[in-house]
């Protein structure tokens, strides 16, 4: 039977109905999603987990033919995210670059800061340093693609060229442009982190959990992204196979914030390290709690004073009453504020209440001795403050352990 030419052009080696190439590329980007967001970010970046070293060599040989990003360098940038969040230092902060420029060129943001060497060398160390990785998947980073590109065309003819350039957009979109973009600016908050990173949904199925951007942040080593029990996270149901398998082994999930039947009389060590542990969950629970009260002092101000009738953003000021220091208040508003609590004790105390309870994960130079002893003076002051949701919330404070 002669050779078709022209057929091979079409339909590659695998012919298959036009449903059949949907199928492939999405399971051909959905393997990268996996790699990305259990190689490369949770065991690589955050060493949540360990992997088995076949496992590892394939998800890096995978990447490398379908992104061409090296390992050291996606870690090394990832890394300074996190450690400088939402500052100018942030390589790709929507908060400071705006939306616009992290969703459409994420990926040139990337690039630029890949090109920075002390980036690397500060923020990339412990990735793999093997003969693989330096004499071919870090020298010749984009000779992997132009592989698929011909494993593609080999297989499915000029369809594959379209799966390919599917491959080659998946993570600029959704990695650079979603998660790096829409999770630091669209989306709800589980965790009171001191970012603006949010959940975009809580089914984190398309990106294989990094959907759930907030929960991340919030407890960055975590090898499980899913907190609240209507949260799913793929990625995690991967992790949790290959353990069963014994090719991965789980190093740190999210701490539990275990509550008592009972209040106790006094804060304890047990009530000091739950909180410590739990900081973010606390300072949520203390913003939820205090949120009504907040806008009722508002508003009762707004009746009294003429001049707080003409602000239109009392969320944003009742935000920061509650330790949200994201959010970014002009000079008039601070000037509002600074009044705000000067004619209102409750909205006076609601924030100081809430800045000392936050210095209380943030004095690391302080005993636990000492520590407690602010936290027991707090619980005090706060059931002795006449603002009853602070007295509730201060008698939840005691149940944790």
């Amino acid at each position: 039977m002669p050779f078709d030419f022209l057929g091979f052009i079409a339909h590659g080696l695998m012919p298959l109905p036009w449903w059949g190439y949907f199928v492939v590329a999405l399971a051909f980007t959905h393997v990268t999603i996996a790699c990305v967001t259990i190689f490369l970010h949770r065991a690589q970046a955050h060493r949540a987990l360990e992997l088995h070293p076949a496992v590892s060599h394939f998800f890096r040989f995978w990447l490398w033919l379908t992104t061409g990003m090296v390992t050291k360098e996606w870690v090394a940038i990832h890394r300074k995210h996190h450690a400088r969040v939402e500052t100018p230092e942030d390589p790709h902060s929507p908060q400071t670059r705006g939306i616009k420029t992290v969703f459409w060129r994420g990926t040139e943001l990337y690039r630029a800061e890949a090109k920075i060497a002390e980036t690397i060398e500060k923020f990339g160390r412990g990735t793999p340093d093997d003969w693989m990785e330096r004499n071919v998947y870090t020298r010749f980073s984009w000779e992997g693609v132009g592989l698929m590109l011909m494993v593609n065309f080999m297989l499915f003819g000029g369809a594959g060229i379209t799966i390919w350039a599917v491959q080659m957009a998946w993570i600029p979109v959704t990695a650079a442009g979603v998660i790096n973009g829409i999770g630091h600016y669209w989306g709800y908050r589980n965790f009171a982190s001191a970012d603006a990173s949010k959940n975009i949904v809580p089914w984190g199925i398309l990106i294989g959990g990094e959907e759930l951007h907030n929960n991340h942040h919030a407890y960055g080593t975590s090898a499980k992204l899913s907190s609240r029990w209507y949260e799913f996270d793929l990625g995690w149901t991967y992790i949790r196979i290959l353990d069963l398998l014994g090719l991965a082994e789980v190093r740190n999930v999210a701490p539990k914030l275990k509550v008592a039947p009972s209040v106790k009389a006094t804060p304890d060590v047990a009530t000091l390290q739950a909180i410590i542990a739990n900081r973010y969950a606390v300072a949520t629970a203390y913003a939820r709690s205090l949120k009504a009260t907040c806008a009722h002092e508002l508003a009762r101000l707004r009746e009294r004073a003429g001049d707080f009738t003409d602000v239109p953003s009392k969320g944003k000021l009742k935000r920061w009453l509650l330790g949200d220091t994201i959010v970014a208040l002009r000079e008039h508003e601070h000037a509002l504020l600074a009044r705000a609590m000067e004619k209102s004790r409750a909205l006076s105390t609601i924030y100081a209440m809430r800045q000392e309870l936050n210095a209380l994960w943030e004095r690391s130079t302080e005993s636990s001795e000492q520590l407690l002893a602010r936290l027991q003076d707090w619980c005090r002051r706060a059931e002795a403050s006449g603002i009853v949701p602070l007295e509730q919330f201060s008698l939840q404070l005691k149940r944790y352990a």
